[in-house]
C-alpha cells in the first residue's frame, strides 16, 4: 500500500518527491505546474520513476542535511555502503534578487565502503504518462524526448556509462559518481567537481536562509523544517506561493476528493506569507506583493480566489482516466474548477498581509501609493460582496450560504483597511470604512450566533459548526475571554473532535460526509484551547499531532482518524504554516527571548 513516506527537494522553480528508498516518484518540468516527467505516485505501473534497485539486505536511512532542503539517503549493507544526495541547485548570483534556479536535479552518489551493488531504473513517462519517452545517447548526455513532440525533451548527464543506465545493468560502486537530470542542455562541463560545487553552493544558500530565521529553545528544529517547506513552495519567478506540490493525492482512500493544488490560493498564500514575515523572512512578502500587483493589470480588474503560479486566471479542470491514482483512488485531476467560485473570506487574509506589509516595509512613495490603490480595490470588492452568499473557505461545490467565517474575514478585510488608512493619514477613508466594519460585526453577532446550540454556527440559520470558527479570536474579531467564543470552542470540540483529531465539518457536502481529518484544523483547535486558557490540554494535543508527521517531519493535507496515516496533497503549506504558529505559542511560553545566530 502506498504511503507518503517521501522527502521533498526543490529550488523555488519546481520540486520532486523522493521516496525512503531513493525513488523519484513525482517531478514536473520545467515548473511546479508543468506536466509530469515522473508520476509513479499517481500510478505505480504507468507513472514512471527514477530509482535505485538494490537487494533487500540494504538498510536505508533517509534524512535532510540539517537546515537545508537537501536530502541524504544512506544505503548500508555488509557488502558495502554509499550515500545519495539529492538536491536542486539554488543560490544567489549577482544582485540581491538574482538566483540560480535551473530546472534540474542532482543525484550525487558518494562512495562510503566495500563494494556496494545496484541498478539504476531511469524510466521517465511524459505528460502525466500520456506520452512515452524516447532516449538518444550522445557523447555527453542522454537526450530524452517525447514520442509525440520531439521539442519536449530533457537531458541526463552522468559519470556512469549511458548504456548501463538505460539497460539497468548492475553497477559496482568504487568511487564517487553522479547523475544530473536537466530540462535544458548544459553549456558548461558537467563532472564530479561541478556536482560538488553545486552541492556546496546550494547547501550554503539553505544554511544562510535558515540562519536568518528566528530561533527558539523549544521546537526549533520542527519550526525550521516547516519554514524550509514553505520557502520551497514559493515560486521564485513571480512570488506566487503554492498550496501543495502534488495533484490528486486523495483525502480518503477510495473516495473522490482528489484535487490539483499546484496553484496559488490567495488565502493559503497570504497565510504562508504572514508566517514567513513573523519568522524574519520579509523578502518573501515583497515578492508576493509583486505577484499581487502583477495579477491586477488595472483598477478595474476583479479578484479571483486563486491563480496559476504565473498569474493565469483560467485553471481548467480535467480528469486523467488512464491513471490508476494513488492507492487506486480516482479520479486523477489536473487544473481546478474552484477558481470560478466566490469565497468571501479570501480577501481578508490578503488585507491582513498588506497591513503587515505597511508595518514592516517603508517602501518608496510610488510603491506605497500603488498598494494603497489595491487596498481601496479590495475594500470596494468586500463592500459589494459581503452580504452575498458564497462557497466558503471549504469550497463547497453544491451550495452557497451565508457562511459565518466568510463574514468574519470580510470584517478583517475592512478592519485592516481602517488601520492602513490611519497609517497613511487618510481620515476620510478611515471613518467611512469603520462604519462598514461595524455593520459587518453587528450582522455576524445578530445572525451568526445560534442561541439554540449556544455557539456561532457554520452559516446563518444553521445548526452545524465548523473548524474555521476557531480562528475568530486569532484574527481579533472577538476576545478570547468572550463567553460566546469560549462556548463556540467547546461546542466545536464536542461535535468535531474524534479519535484525537478534528473534522473540518461533519455536515454532508456534494461528496458525502468528510471521513478524514483536515490537518490544519488540529492546529487551529490547539491554538483556540491555548487562547481560552486550557493550555495543558492544548500542549498535550500538540505533542500528539507532532507524532503524525512522516519520518522527515513533513505533513500532508489530511490524516486518517483511525490509523493517523497521512493523506491528501503533499507537502501542504496550510499544515506547515499552522504548525509554526502553534509551536510559537509554546516556545514563547517557555521563554520570551529568541536567539539570533
Amino acid at each position: 500500500m502506498q504511503d507518503l513516506s517521501y522527502g521533498v527537494i526543490g529550488n523555488c522553480k519546481t520540486a520532486a518527491l523522493v521516496s525512503k528508498r531513493g525513488s523519484i516518484d513525482w517531478l514536473c518540468l520545467p515548473d511546479f505546474d508543468s506536466p509530469s516527467v515522473f508520476s509513479k505516485i499517481l500510478d505505480e505501473k504507468k507513472g514512471g520513476s527514477f530509482s535505485f534497485q538494490l537487494n533487500k539486505q540494504y538498510e536505508v536511512v533517509q534524512q535532510y542535511i540539517p537546515y537545508t532542503n537537501i536530502l541524504s539517503i544512506q544505503f548500508i549493507s555488509p557488502e558495502g555502503s554509499f550515500e545519495v544526495i539529492d538536491f536542486m541547485p539554488r543560490y544567489r548570483i549577482g544582485g540581491d534578487d538574482n538566483y540560480f534556479t535551473p530546472s534540474e536535479i542532482y543525484r550525487y552518489i558518494r562512495y562510503i565502503s566495500g563494494r556496494p551493488r545496484f541498478r539504476i531504473r531511469y524510466n521517465p513517462v511524459l505528460n502525466y504518462a500520456r506520452e512515452k519517452a524516447v532516449h538518444h545517447p550522445h557523447a555527453d548526455f542522454i537526450k530524452t524526448q517525447s514520442s509525440v513532440n520531439e521539442s519536449d525533451n530533457f537531458y541526463l548527464y552522468s559519470s556512469f556509462d549511458f548504456e548501463t543506465i538505460l539497460a539497468s545493468r548492475e553497477i559496482v560502486l568504487e568511487k564517487d559518481e553522479y547523475m544530473m537530470l536537466s530540462y535544458n542542455q548544459k553549456l558548461i562541463t558537467v563532472d564530479i567537481e561541478r556536482v560538488n560545487l553545486e552541492y556546496e553552493r546550494t547547501k550554503v544558500y539553505w544554511l544562510n536562509w535558515s540562519n536568518r530565521s528566528r530561533k527558539f529553545i523549544q521546537y526549533n528544529d520542527t519550526i525550521s523544517r516547516s519554514l524550509l517547506i514553505l520557502k520551497l513552495m514559493s515560486y521564485q519567478h513571480t512570488g506566487a506561493v503554492l498550496a501543495a506540490i502534488t495533484t490528486s493525492i486523495p483525502e480518503t482512500i477510495g473516495e473522490t476528493r482528489n484535487w490539483d493544488y499546484r496553484f496559488c490560493w490567495i488565502r493559503d498564500a497570504s497565510m504562508s506569507i504572514e508566517t514567513l514575515i513573523k519568522m524574519g523572512h520579509q523578502s518573501a512578502a515583497k515578492r508576493f506583493m509583486k505577484f499581487i500587483k502583477s495579477i491586477l493589470h488595472s483598477k478595474l480588474d476583479s479578484f479571483q480566489i486563486m491563480y496559476g503560479i504565473n498569474g493565469e486566471r483560467e485553471l481548467k479542470e480535467e480528469t486523467l482516466p488512464h491513471l490508476a491514482g494513488f492507492n487506486h483512488s480516482t479520479p486523477v485531476r489536473i487544473g481546478n474548477a474552484a477558481y470560478t467560485q466566490t469565497q468571501n473570506d479570501s480577501l481578508g487574509y490578503l488585507m491582513d498581509v498588506i497591513y503587515h506589509y505597511y508595518q514592516h516595509f517603508p517602501g518608496t512613495l510610488d510603491e506605497i501609493e500603488e498598494i494603497w490603490e489595491i487596498v481601496k480595490g479590495i475594500v470596494n470588492a468586500v463592500q459589494k460582496d459581503w452580504r452575498q452568499m458564497d462557497h466558503s473557505i471549504w469550497e463547497f461545490r453544491n451550495k452557497e450560504e451565508h457562511f459565518v467565517f466568510s463574514k468574519v474575514m470580510s470584517w478583517v478585510a475592512i478592519d485592516r483597511a481602517v488601520r492602513i488608512a490611519e497609517m497613511v493619514g487618510r481620515k476620510y477613508h478611515k471613518e467611512k470604512w469603520e462604519k462598514e466594519a461595524n455593520l459587518i460585526r453587528e450582522d455576524i453577532f445578530t445572525h451568526g450566533w445560534n442561541e439554540q446550540i449556544q455557539s456561532f454556527s457554520q452559516a446563518y440559520g444553521s445548526e452545524y459548526v465548523d473548524s474555521s470558527l476557531l480562528l475568530m479570536e486569532y484574527y481579533e474579531f472577538i476576545e478570547a475571554h468572550d463567553p460566546r467564543y469560549v462556548a463556540t470552542i467547546k461546542k466545536i470540540k464536542e461535535e468535531l473532535y474524534h479519535n484525537g483529531l478534528m473534522y473540518r465539518y461533519k455536515n454532508e457536502d456534494n461528496f458525502g460526509q468528510p471521513s478524514s481529518s483536515f490537518t490544519i484544523c488540529n492546529f487551529w483547535m490547539i491554538q483556540a484551547l491555548f487562547a481560552i486558557g486550557e493550555e495543558s490540554d492544548a500542549l498535550k494535543m500538540f505533542h500528539e499531532v507532532l507524532t503524525y508527521s512522516n519520518h522527515l517531519g513533513i505533513y500532508s493535507e489530511d490524516l486518517d482518524f483511525k490509523t493517523k496515516r497521512q493523506l491528501g496533497n503533499f507537502p501542504q503549506a496550510y499544515s506547515h504554516l499552522a504548525l509554526i504558529n502553534t509551536a510559537l505559542l509554546f516556545g514563547e511560553k517557555t521563554t520570551s527571548r529568541f536567539i539570533r545566530p
